[in-house]
């Protein structure tokens, strides 16, 4: 089988469980959209700080990927598991960090100038969600461990599944019925904390169970923190989580701004950014398949076919990238519209859709070069890069336009200029990784051929 098949198997096979995954945002976008504009409202912000904290620190976890693909390539079975056990203190630590910052999100509502209406429904909706936090965390390194493995198909099965969960359960949960008071957008908090809990009630019967995993010895006792371990650990998934952070948030942190303008941008722009979303999981679906198989030929230490797949997956990414804008750009309204029944909502969000259908085209692209660099242990670099061009030139310069103007343009009283501005910074991070990731596989193969050219 060839290395362009293995990759879209791979990826299909995750995609179909992300969509899953984001199936629960979608959802939840449509029930509370039709039981009210402010709880459409309430659940963009709320779901915007959510997202920020639970993707950065999963992010931390998901950057162990090209290590336990390294490990099997290398063919360390039994490293494996251990590696998966000494994963489980920093998983623990997230989860108290993120507890603590969804329990207490009254600064974050403050700094970002929520208005005062909507933040005890937002409150409500983040205490809920903090309790469903860990075993999401958990969950996410059962996830990682099998796309490492080249196994995914397992957890598509279980995300697939859990789909036929979430959908009844926030709608009886929001609309409440069977003696339930109506909960609003905080109904759809309960529905994705039960979810998270099966998910991974699941998951530990597998990992107890399937055969596929007793060679890994993963039910030895816990061995203590072993501090080499998961330093080098922390010097992979920290810059790798924070820079997921940058983009997350510079993502995000637009709902929070854009949520001083009203009910009617709110609505909106929790449309435009769920379309964004989902389109966002078919890269990231080829990055996690390519960086798989990256980091398998790496670990057998065959530099030049790891070159070769990573070039195969940039350029099977920017064909997806390309295709799935167009099709959003033309079918604007009519997507729109299956979100929401209010003309004025739908209008508004099909004017967003044009934005996300460029901002598509650069997620494409820098998210399958990050993903790829980081299996080099290229992880600094790409941090400084979010930084500055995401919150500096995309979030900052749409905040800018937005309420203030900038070099004579604005303000505008809109969500447009956010999306703009994002835009153009995503297209500057992706010429920027691009460059930065052919210029490693230039050096990686050069390096290879080196001892052969000495022999």
């Amino acid at each position: 089988m060839s290395e362009l098949s293995t990759i879209s198997r791979h990826a299909l096979t995750v995609l179909a469980g992300q969509l899953a995954v984001m199936a629960f945002g979608v959802t939840d976008t449509v029930v509370a959209g039709r039981y009210a504009q402010h709880a459409l409202a309430a659940l963009s912000i709320g779901s915007a700080v959510f997202v920020s904290v639970y993707v950065a620190l999963m992010g931390v976890l998901q950057a162990l990927l090209p290590v336990w693909a390294e490990q099997r390539g290398a063919n360390a079975q039994a490293a494996i598991g251990a590696s998966v056990r000494q994963s489980l203190y920093i998983c623990s630590a997230a989860a108290v960090l993120g507890m603590a910052l969804l329990l207490l999100p009254e600064p974050i509502l403050r700094w970002t100038e929520v208005p005062p209406e909507l933040r005890g429904e937002v409150r409500a909706y983040l205490a809920i969600l903090a309790f469903g936090l860990p075993p999401a965390l958990l969950f996410r390194i059962y996830s990682t461990l099998n796309q490492a493995l080249g196994h995914p198909r397992l957890v598509t099965w279980l995300q697939v599944g859990a789909l036929a969960i979430k959908v009844p359960l926030s709608i009886w949960f929001t609309f409440g019925g069977a003696g339930l008071a109506p909960q609003g957008a905080a109904g759809c908090a309960w529905a994705t904390l039960v979810v998270n809990y099966s998910l991974l009630l699941v998951a530990w019967s597998m990992l107890r169970r399937h055969p596929m995993y007793a060679p890994l010895k993963l039910w030895q006792p816990l061995e203590r923190p072993h501090a080499a371990q998961l330093a080098r650990f922390m010097r992979l998934g920290l810059p790798a989580g924070l820079s997921i952070l940058v983009e997350v948030t510079s993502f995000t942190l637009m709902a929070l701004f854009i949520a001083r303008q009203g009910t009617l941008a709110s609505a909106a722009h929790q449309i435009a950014s769920n379309l964004a979303a989902v389109l966002y999981m078919v890269p990231l679906s080829l990055a996690i398949a390519t960086s798989a198989r990256v980091s398998f030929w790496r670990g057998a230490g065959n530099e030049t076919h790891a070159a070769a797949v990573a070039l195969q997956g940039f350029w099977l990414a920017a064909l997806m990238g390309f295709a799935l804008a167009a099709i959003l750009f033309i079918t604007k309204y009519a997507v729109a519209s299956l979100y929401s029944r209010n003309a004025d909502v739908v209008a508004l969000a099909a004017s967003l859709l044009a934005w996300v259908a460029a901002y598509h085209v650069a997620d494409a692209l820098q998210t399958l070069c990050i993903f790829v660099l980081r299996c080099y242990r290229i992880t600094l670099a790409p941090l400084l890069v979010y930084g500055v061009l995401l919150w500096g030139v995309g979030l900052y310069g749409g905040y800018r336009l937005t309420y203030h103007g900038l070099s004579g343009w604005g303000p505008f009283n809109s969500p447009a200029p956010f999306w703009a501005a994002g835009a153009a910074a995503l297209a500057l991070t992706a010429l920027v990784f691009t460059a930065l990731l052919l210029g490693v596989l230039r050096l990686s193969r050069r390096e290879a051929r080196a001892p052969l050219m000495r022999a």
